[in-house]
C-alpha cells in the first residue's frame, strides 16, 4: 500500500455482486486503518481515504432482481439455510457487520427491524430453515445488510450512491476513468468495477418475427424478463396463452397468473390426499411448452444443500490435483463426466439395495461386483462402460436400470394420440417425481441426481480459469451437460410439480409437447405451437410469454455501457476452439485473472477495470446462482464462496493501486 493514497473506485451495478465488493472494501479500509497503515501522524504521510461510488438505477442491495417490493410469490430456488452475502473465510478480512441470510432470519424472527412491513413480518413468522424464501424477502436481507454496513464506515471512507445508469466508461492517458452517467454527470475515478448482473439482451431472429407478427396483427408478445418486470395484468382471463420455457421462469408464470390471481390450492386430506385447485375465475388457460415437454424435476426433501449420505468417489478435489499433477488440462467428455457418470451409478445402485432390498438378489455380490467395475484403473475409458453393464446384466432387472438420459427426457421416445392423453402422462410424471422428492435421499433416482449436484461443486471449480479444453467447454460443459445437469439438479421445491399437477387436473394448463415448433397463423391472427409427437392441431392463442430470463450473452448485449466498451475495444467476447479449430464466440468477456480484468480488442489488459458476476461465464460455470453459507457438517466446496473470494480479490486490488 503507497504511504500517500487518495483512492476513488465506482462499482457499476448495486445488487448483490456490487455490494459484495463494497463489502469487501469496506474491511479491507478498516484492516487497513486498524494496523495503523496507511497515513499517520508518525511516519508523516497523509491521512488515508477512500472514496466509493455506486452506480444503478435500482436501489443498492437487492438491486435489480431482487426487488423487496416485488410479488412475495416469486421464490427463491434455494433454502433459507443457503444463500450469504457475508463471506465466512477465516483466511479474509473480517466483515464490519452482516450475517448470513439464515441467522439474518433467526433475528428478525425474535426482534424483527421496526422497518419491516406487515407482509415481510407475515413471511419470517412462518419461514422455516428448509423453506424457500420469497426473492422479496432476500432483497430485504440484501438492503438490511447494507444498512449495517453503512452504520459501520471506517473513518476516511465516504460513499456516494447515484440512483441512475452508466452510460460509458473510458480510460485516460493518466490512467484514470472518466464514468458517464444517464443524468449528464461525470465521475472521475481510479478504478471500475463492473458488477453488471443481469444485462438487456436483443431478442433472437425468431423472437423479433414473433415479436414484429404480434405488432402486425394485434397480438401480445411478452419477451424474455425478469419476473418482476413483467405486467401480468396484459394477459386477459379466461383466454389461451402459450408460454414457452418450463424452467424457474415458467413457475413464476404460473404461479402469477392463478395464485397471483385468486385461485387457490387446496389440500384434499385422507389416506390418498393431493393437492386440488379451486379457480378464481380470473385465470388465463396455461398452454405450456419446452424442448423436453416437462418441466424441470423437483428438488429431493433434504435437510442441507447436498445430501449428506453423498460422498463422491470418483470425481474429487484429490481426482483433479492428480490431472494437475500430470500436467493434464482434461477434456469433459473424456476425463471429467465418465468419473462424475461413476458416482451417479454408485449412489443409485447403492441407494436402490438399501432402500428396495428385493430389487437386487444378491445385493453384496451385486455392489462388489459394481465396485470393480466402476474403479477408473480397473478399466480403459473405452470399455468401462461395458464392464458396468456386464454386472448389471447379472444382476439388476430392466426395471431396475438406471437411465440418466432418460431422467432429463422423460417423455423421449413416446407418441401421444391427443394433447389430453400428453397432458396426462405429464401429470403423472410430475407426480411421481415429487413423490420421489418426499423421500429424499432414500428414493434411488433422487440419490444419482444429488451426486450429479455434488459433482457440479467440483465441476466449478474444475472448470474455472481455463481449467478444460476449450473444445469440451463447448461440446461437452456447455453443449450438453449445463441444461442436463439443470434439467435434473436445479428445480423448483417439490410442492410446484404438485402445484402444476394440480391445474392441469383443473384444466388450468395444458402442454404442447416436446421439440414443439412455434409460429404465427396470420389468417386466424394468433400464435401457435405444436409438437411432431402429438397428433391433433396446434395450440393457439392471442398471447404469448417467453417464460426464459435474457440471455446473458456479451455479444447479443442491449446495454449502452457494455456496447460502448465493446465499441470501444475495452473488452472484448471470449472465443473458444472447436474441436475442428473453428472460432465460437462464447457468452462472456474474455478476462485475465485474478483479479478478473477485461482484455480489450488488442489484447492488452487495462489495469484498474475489474469484472465480477455474469460476463464472467466464459471463465467460471454457474455464475448466476448466491454465494453459499458454509453447512456444519456439510461439504465445502472451494466454489460455494468463490464469488465472494472474487470480490475480495478486486477490493485488495483497488487499494494496492
Amino acid at each position: 500500500m503507497e504511504k500517500t493514497q487518495s483512492i476513488r473506485t465506482a462499482i457499476i451495478g448495486a445488487g448483490p455482486r456490487g455490494t459484495s465488493v463494497l463489502e469487501r472494501l469496506l474491511a479491507h479500509a478498516a484492516d487497513l486503518l486498524t494496523a495503523g497503515n496507511p497515513g499517520s501522524e508518525a511516519d508523516g504521510s497523509a491521512p488515508f481515504t477512500l472514496h466509493i461510488d455506486v452506480v444503478d438505477p435500482y436501489p443498492a442491495g437487492p438491486g435489480h432482481v431482487w426487488q423487496p417490493g416485488q410479488s412475495r410469490l416469486f421464490l427463491m430456488n434455494t433454502q433459507s439455510f443457503y444463500p450469504t452475502l457475508i463471506p465466512e473465510d477465516p483466511a479474509l478480512p473480517a466483515a464490519l457487520a452482516g450475517s448470513t441470510f439464515e441467522r439474518w432470519r433467526q433475528r428478525q424472527q425474535k426482534d424483527p427491524l421496526p422497518s419491516l412491513t406487515g407482509e415481510e413480518r407475515a413471511e419470517l413468522a412462518v419461514l422455516g430453515t428448509n423453506d424457500f424464501p420469497s426473492r422479496a424477502l432476500y432483497g430485504r436481507y440484501l438492503r438490511s445488510t447494507l444498512d449495517d454496513l453503512l452504520a459501520r464506515v471506517p473513518d476516511g471512507v465516504t460513499i456516494d450512491f447515484h440512483e441512475t445508469s452508466a452510460l460509458s466508461v473510458r480510460s485516460g492517458p493518466d490512467g484514470m476513468f472518466d464514468v458517464e452517467l444517464a443524468t449528464g454527470a461525470a465521475l472521475r475515478t481510479g478504478s471500475v468495477v463492473l458488477a453488471l448482473g443481469h444485462i438487456p439482451s436483443r431478442l433472437n431472429p425468431e423472437q423479433r418475427e414473433l415479436q414484429a407478427a404480434a405488432q402486425q396483427l394485434g397480438l401480445t408478445y411478452l419477451p424474455p424478463a425478469v419476473p418482476a418486470d413483467v405486467d401480468w395484468a396484459q394477459i386477459p382471463a379466461g383466454e389461451p396463452v402459450l408460454v414457452r420455457g418450463m424452467g424457474l421462469n415458467f413457475f413464476d408464470t404460473m404461479v402469477q397468473l392463478t395464485e397471483g390471481r385468486s385461485g387457490k390450492f387446496v389440500e384434499t386430506g385422507g389416506l390418498n390426499g393431493r393437492l386440488e385447485y379451486e379457480p378464481s375465475g380470473q385465470e388465463p388457460l396455461i398452454i405450456a411448452a419446452s424442448r423436453r415437454g416437462t418441466p424441470y424435476r423437483a428438488k429431493a426433501a433434504l435437510a442441507g444443500y447436498y445430501a449428506a449420505s453423498v460422498t463422491l468417489r470418483y470425481l474429487t478435489e484429490a481426482a483433479l490435483e492428480r490431472f494437475a499433477a500430470a500436467g493434464i488440462r482434461p477434456g469433459f467428455d473424456h476425463d471429467l463426466w465418465p468419473l462424475l457418470h461413476r458416482d451417479a451409478l454408485w449412489a443409485y445402485y447403492s441407494t436402490l439395495v438399501r432402500s428396495q432390498p428385493g430389487a437386487v438378489p444378491d445385493s453384496a455380490a451385486f455392489l462388489a461386483a459394481l465396485e470393480e467395475a466402476l474403479h477408473p484403473h480397473a478399466h480403459s475409458a473405452a470399455n468401462w462402460e461395458d464392464a458396468v453393464e456386464s454386472v448389471l446384466a447379472v444382476h439388476v432387472g430392466p426395471r431396475h436400470r438406471l437411465d440418466l438420459a432418460g431422467l432429463a427426457a422423460p417423455l423421449a421416445g413416446r407418441t401421444f394420440a391427443s394433447r389430453a392423453e400428453q397432458d396426462a402422462a405429464v401429470v403423472e410424471f410430475l407426480l411421481d417425481d415429487a413423490r420421489r422428492s418426499a423421500l429424499g435421499e432414500e428414493d434411488p433416482v433422487k440419490k444419482a441426481i444429488a451426486a450429479l449436484h455434488h459433482g457440479r461443486a467440483v465441476l466449478k471449480t474444475a472448470v474455472a480459469d481455463g481449467g478444460i479444453t476449450d473444445e469440451s467447454w463447448v461440446a461437452g460443459l456447455r453443449g450438453w451437460f449445463e441444461s442436463f445437469v439443470e434439467g435434473l439438479a436445479s428445480g423448483p421445491p417439490a410442492l410446484r410439480s404438485e402445484q402444476l399437477a394440480a391445474l392441469a387436473r383443473a384444466g388450468v394448463v395444458s402442454f404442447v409437447g416436446p421439440d414443439p415448433k412455434f409460429g404465427v397463423d396470420r389468417r386466424a391472427r394468433t400464435f401457435i405451437a405444436s409438437s411432431p409427437w402429438v397428433a391433433g392441431q396446434p395450440a393457439a392463442a392471442r398471447t404469448m410469454v417467453e417464460a426464459l430470463a435474457p440471455g446473458n450473452r456479451v455479444s447479443a448485449n442491449d446495454s449502452p455501457l457494455l456496447q460502448q466498451l465493446l465499441d470501444d475495444g475495452m473488452v472484448r467476447s471470449r472465443h473458444m476452439m472447436t474441436a475442428e479449430g473453428a472460432p465460437v464466440q462464447s457468452t462472456g468477456l474474455d478476462v485475465e485473472p485474478h483479479p478478473y480484468r477485461p482484455v480489450a480488442a488488442n489484447g492488452s489488459v487495462t489495469e484498474g477495470l475489474y469484472v465480477l458476476g455474469l460476463q464472467l461465464s466464459s471463465a467460471q460455470w454457474g455464475t448466476a446462482i448466491a454465494a453459499e453459507a458454509y453447512q456444519p457438517g456439510g461439504p465445502a466446496y472451494r466454489s460455494g464462496q468463490r464469488t465472494l473470494r472474487d470480490a475480495d480479490e478486486i477490493a485488495a486490488a483497488i487499494l494496492r493501486r
